[in-house]
């Protein structure tokens, strides 16, 4: 999914999960109910998961560049 990417492109989609997971955690706080809050706590995850991966492959690509 990543293989082709900027280093450029990388720090937008990082960028972008962040606002995203900021976004969930503010809706969380305003949701009553167990399944929304299950619901927002595994879409909160998911965009987590995608977010290591991408930090690693932003690391990797400074490894590969010298600029880490």
């Amino acid at each position: 999914m990543y293989d082709q990417e900027t280093l450029g492109e990388i720090d937008r989609h990082i960028d972008t999960i962040r606002k995203n997971i900021n976004e969930l955690v503010e809706q969380a706080a305003a949701v009553s109910g167990a399944a929304n809050e299950e619901r927002i706590a595994d879409r909160i995850a998911d965009l987590e998961d995608k977010l290591e991966i991408l930090l690693k492959r932003r690391d990797a690509l400074l490894d590969q560049s010298g600029q880490a």
